[in-house]
């Protein structure tokens, strides 16, 4: 599911209470589902925003169009996967169709109300057929399929078209069950527990919850990058720029309907007090050393999370019961102080690899930084413009070591970077070119100004690389695009996401006269951006220099699979430098890059499992035969421990997930402690194409010092701030 909806159930969390348990659930999941007052007028707000202002990029006006559209994209919200309506009741919405943008203007969100209560009757409806369906046998013999992608399905006739549908769902949720090992009782017991707990985490949606999904309907009826935030989710989104909250530090997680801490942020107050440890359960929290503890079990993930957070310097009190006492174990209290905690592990982080010597020339010690968003403490930079977080300040300090260890060329990471702030994407490029213009940005009215570096000098003069894939999006396009218009770094990896539009935050509580935040924030696209040479990356994004194989294809994922994305178009290029010229060297790089990897096992088995994710992929089924799928599972796990066998002889870093198979359970029916321990493992295995980029940067390298003519024609006297080559 790529809905809204399915992130609010999946921080809802999926998992049932015990049943001695279920008697203690109260708290906000049983607000009554209604639109307010304040979401009225939040509604208007927005809509002088987008639709009756010069704010957006694109306004649209709010006719019938709008309105069909608008109806389109809440029914997906609701139920993406067509599982729960069916025709009749998309027929019997039909009246709210032509309401809807009308409904935003006026800020009468009950037509949308209204279809969400029918959609929460259907999942009760559905769930309940789930459960049933537990206590038959099921055969795994026959020819039977479940097709998972129903997107362009259509909808069900009946109830009882919906049934088979939900039977197969059920089917396989069970068979991935039985071949992991579990036994029958077992598997009724897990799948009773995730179905009720489907159920009741609707139930637990609120109405900010629903106004939320149709006022981003509304949104993305506008374009497919303007959002409406909540005033919790503008909060949690300025947060992860910032890379800090003010809190306890520690990563919470739902299970069985408690909260369970999944990891202890170091630094943080849980840290350093060293009471609280991760598979704990906080089952109660309270304001202060002396204040009353609320009983939160079964509470939202979020409700909970907005208790415990608060300012610095306050104090909450937490009750919990220890992992090893088990869940009906004896509850203890801890008093902690509340803290500014740094986010460390979202920060950019450094490595290095050393490309062996090989014949007279010499190993090669290539530096890399993975950068995973364009983070800035907007806030910070506000209060103290000479000490906030900066994704650009972090990279500087990276490239300062590097200097420091002698390295011979640097690749920024920036695969599955999805953006972040313009501001940062502008600096960084000062880290790396010397002065000059970085990105052309063209607003609604048709002026285009152009965002420079102006900084004097570079943080890093030597050779550099850039590794992106196609969920490189936005800044890390604007980044990419300026060191491949400069000449300045070799581009690596797949085609980009293709986004090119900036958005901005807009505060609508700077309005109304008002205590506190209650009316949220809108992220809306107030332009469009061009690389310096004039063109968009719109759809088409940044092309590498040197490719390696597509892991998705663009109809799948990308700025292109968006109905209304603006369409791609060029302006007038902008004077700058040329540092370099890396046409002349690509197809030596190309070749050595190919004879490279007709030997690297890691990156021959990435690429074989790329092709197999697409073939498997592009069937969108799974089979419910059980001979077919434990063949495929048993041919699998031989694979992996084929190629841990390997990586053994050949003395290669091992992968430690290699033993890892399908348990069939969900993120949060796993062990937390032992989950949260899977994903730092994650971190650790080999990972072939960071390492291949670091080669092709050595090769070019070597090609630059070793050529003299080919370098002559690479880098121009001109080039005098950069050295590629002594």
């Amino acid at each position: 599911m790529n809905s809204r909806l399915s992130a609010v159930l999946s921080a809802a969390l999926l998992i049932a209470a015990p049943a001695a348990l279920l008697a203690r659930s109260e708290g906000p999941a049983q607000v009554a589902i209604a639109p307010t007052a304040e979401q009225a007028t939040t509604s208007k707000l927005v809509y002088g925003l987008l639709s009756d202002s010069r704010y957006a990029y694109r306004p649209r006006p709010a006719d019938d169009a709008m309105a069909g559209d608008i109806f389109k994209r809440y029914l997906e919200a609701l139920d993406p996967n067509k599982q729960f309506f069916t025709a009749a009741d998309v027929a019997r919405f039909e009246p709210a169709r032509h309401q809807m943008a009308e409904a935003v203007r006026q800020g009468d969100a009950a037509p949308a109300f209204a279809m969400f209560q029918l959609y929460r009757e259907r999942v009760g409806q559905r769930v309940a057929y789930a459960r049933k369906l537990l206590g038959e046998d099921f055969d795994f013999s026959g020819s039977e399929r479940w097709e998972y992608d129903r997107e362009k399905a259509p909808w069900a006739a009946d109830a009882a078209a919906l049934d088979a549908l939900w039977r197969k769902s059920v089917m396989n949720d069970w068979l991935r069950l039985k071949l992991a090992g579990k036994q029958p009782a077992e598997i009724r017991k897990t799948l009773d527990k995730r179905y009720e707990q489907v159920a009741r985490s609707v139930e637990q949606l609120k109405s900010e919850d629903v106004f939320s999904l149709f006022l981003n309907s509304y949104t993305a009826s506008i374009d497919p990058h303007t959002d409406y935030l909540n005033p919790r989710s503008a909060e949690n989104f300025n947060q992860a720029m910032s890379l800090s909250l003010e809190g306890i530090g520690a990563q919470l997680q739902r299970q069985d309907d408690v909260i369970v801490i999944r990891e202890i942020i170091p630094g943080g107050p849980a840290s350093l007090d060293g009471t609280l440890k991760a598979g704990d359960r906080i089952v109660g929290v309270g304001q202060g050393r002396n204040g009353q503890v609320e009983d939160v079990v079964g509470w939202r993930i979020d409700d909970v999370v907005a208790k415990i957070r608060g300012t610095k310097d306050t104090q909450v009190k937490l009750d919990y019961i220890p992992a090893e006492n088990g869940i009906d174990g004896e509850h203890r209290t801890v008093v902690l102080t509340r803290a500014r905690v740094q986010l460390a592990e979202q920060a950019a982080k450094s490595k290095s690899y050393t490309i062996p010597a090989q014949g007279d020339l010499p190993a090669r010690k290539i530096g890399v930084i993975e950068l995973p968003t364009f983070y800035q403490d907007f806030e910070g930079r506000r209060r103290n413009g000479s000490d906030y977080t900066s994704a650009t300040r972090d990279v500087a300090d990276l490239l300062a070591k590097f200097k420091q260890d002698g390295v011979d060329g640097v690749v920024l990471d920036l695969r599955n970077n999805g953006g972040g702030s313009l501001d940062e994407a502008v600096q960084l490029t000062g880290l790396f070119v010397d002065q000059g213009p970085v990105v052309q940005v063209r607003e609604s009215g048709g002026r285009v100004s152009v965002n420079s570096d102006r900084q004097a000098g570079v943080a890093w003069d030597g050779p550099l690389a850039v590794l992106v894939n196609r969920a490189s999006a936005s800044a890390s396009e604007i980044f990419a695009g300026a060191m491949q218009d400069y000449g300045r770094a070799l581009i690596i990896g797949e085609t980009t996401f293709g986004k090119g539009t900036v958005q901005n935050l807009v505060d609508l509580d700077r309005w109304p006269t008002t205590e506190g935040p209650r009316f949220g924030q809108v992220k809306l696209t107030i332009a469009q951006f061009f690389r310096i040479e004039g063109g968009s990356t719109q759809h088409k994004g940044v092309v590498p220099d040197i490719a390696y194989p597509l892991s998705v294809d663009a109809n799948e994922f990308g700025e292109s699979t968006y109905d209304n994305a603006l369409p791609w178009t060029r302006i007038a290029a902008v004077p700058h430098a040329r540092y370099g010229n890396f046409a002349p060297m690509l197809p030596r790089l190309q070749t050595l890059h190919a004879q490279r990897i007709a030997g690297d096992l890691e990156f021959q088995w990435w690429s074989e499992d790329v092709a197999r994710y697409r073939e498997e992929a592009a069937k969108k089924y799974l089979s419910l035969n059980e001979a077919e799928r434990r063949a495929e599972r048993d041919r699998q796990e031989a694979q992996r421990k084929q190629r841990q066998a390997i990586r053994r002889e050949k003395g290669l870093d091992l992968d430690p997930l290699a033993d890892e198979t399908d348990d069939g359970l969900t993120a949060n029916e796993r062990d937390v402690v032992k989950d949260a321990a899977r994903e730092k493992a994650a971190e650790k295995r080999p990972d072939p194409l960071q390492r291949e980029s670091a080669a092709i940067l050595a090769n070019a390298i070597d090609l630059l010092q070793q050529d003299r003519p080919l370098s002559a024609q690479v880098l121009p006297k001109t080039a005098s701030a950069v050295r590629w080559a002594e």
